[in-house]
């Protein structure tokens, strides 16, 4: 049975596998292990060891504290909630994925006018509902 904590990591090490448009090939030649390796990684089925962690952030280009970010003490006072779990699950649905790429692709000023616009959109949004 996989511990919380290493289905989290698995989870942070898909999304942004995915987030970079890496296959699980790509990633496990960078890091020296079998594609099969990363896929236990990504379910949780075994557990990463410090120093492959390391490796893997410096293949995926994010420090390793990134695996463990949204992870709270159960005990720890404002501990997570469920609009946090859900953020969670957002991030690494596949649409979201699609945007994000898609978001990037743009040149600097059009994802400028399109985060305005879905900044303003959210503002309207909220005033029709209040």
């Amino acid at each position: 049975m996989a511990d919380e904590t290493d289905l989290h990591v698995g989870k942070r090490l898909r999304r942004r596998r995915r987030l970079l448009g890496m296959t699980q090939q790509d990633l496990a030649s960078q890091v020296g292990v079998r594609f099969q390796q990363i896929q236990k990684y990504e379910c949780g089925a075994n557990r990463v060891t410090a120093s492959r962690l390391y490796d893997l952030s410096r293949a995926l280009n994010v420090s390793v504290q990134y695996f463990f970010d949204g992870i709270t003490p159960v005990d720890a006072p404002g501990a997570a909630n469920d609009s946090d779990q859900l953020q969670g699950d957002i991030l690494s649905q596949k649409e979201t994925l699609e945007l994000v790429r898609a978001y990037y692709r743009l040149g600097e000023r059009p994802r400028r006018r399109l985060l305005d616009l879905a900044k303003a959109l959210e503002v309207e949004t909220n005033d029709v509902a209040s």
